[in-house]
């Protein structure tokens, strides 16, 4: 069942969607060599919270953290820990609210310190191809229109796209239908409707797009240990165009 939101219920998840946007950028702020993990996990749950939201991770399905903290070659779901970042990692930060019954979900990839050139590049390019997907999310377009373009553009640069985990509907529910892969071909999947919302979320490797699962039964990694990269936006689907939720720009403001 794909549910179509009304026009105040899209607020609703704009609210809380600019919540995590504003979350990551608190999260920006301590980003650097010799911080632990945890602290940031700390800092966004603190920050959520005294928003008058609750994190949208925490406790959904069991997971046990406010943030999903994936180093270099973890692509998603990643637990914060007391392991410290150093100079050259990258850290994907994935971020849930539930705010006014409403979901908000984002994820931003940060360098730590100086990073490899190549790792720049796939983390550049990633980024690019979400809004190049984000482009197609209109009414009377079909969901492989968005993954077919997100693919079309890394695979240009030999870059390879996870196939085990998609993009979601987001609403009352963080995981709504449809599924939204990063992936597939134009005009297949259910047709795009006014209403509908979406988070879409390109997790780009560098290597192989191969995946496993770790042993905490959350965490999953390149299986070549290769980087990979991961950057999330909710979109409202509208006629003509497409309306972006979620925003980057508090956490570009701190990077900047």
């Amino acid at each position: 069942m794909i549910y179509l939101k009304t026009n105040a219920e899209i607020e609703l998840i704009r609210e809380s969607s600019l919540l995590v946007g504003k979350t990551l950028a608190e999260v920006a702020k301590l980003i650097k060599p010799g911080v632990k993990t945890i602290d940031l996990d700390k800092r966004a749950e603190e920050y959520i919270r005294d928003h008058g939201a609750v994190p949208g991770f925490k406790g959904y399905n069991g997971f046990p953290y406010t943030l999903c903290i994936s180093l270099n070659e973890n692509v998603v779901h990643g637990f914060p820990s007391d392991r410290e970042l150093k100079d050259g990692d990258i850290v994907s930060v994935d971020c849930g609210t539930l705010k006014n019954g409403f979901y908000g979900d984002s994820a931003y990839t940060f360098a730590v310190g100086e990073v490899n050139g190549e790792i720049l590049e796939l983390m550049k390019r990633t980024k690019e191809s979400l809004y190049i997907g984000i482009e197609k999310a209109v009414a009377g377009n079909r969901i492989g229109d968005i993954g077919s373009a997100i693919q079309k553009y890394v695979e240009g640069f030999g870059y390879s796209v996870v196939r085990d985990l998609v993009g979601h509907g987001l609403g009352k529910n963080l995981h709504e239908k449809p599924e939204v892969p990063n992936y597939g071909h134009r005009g297949t999947g259910p047709k795009l409707k006014e209403g509908m919302v979406l988070a879409i979320e390109p997790m780009i490797n560098l290597g192989t797009k191969r995946v496993v699962q770790e042993k905490d039964g959350w965490t999953i990694r390149t299986a070549d240990r290769k980087p990979s990269a991961h950057f999330e936006h909710d979109v409202a689907i509208r006629k003509g165009k497409v309306e972006v939720l979620s925003t980057f720009d508090y956490i570009e403001e701190v990077l900047n």
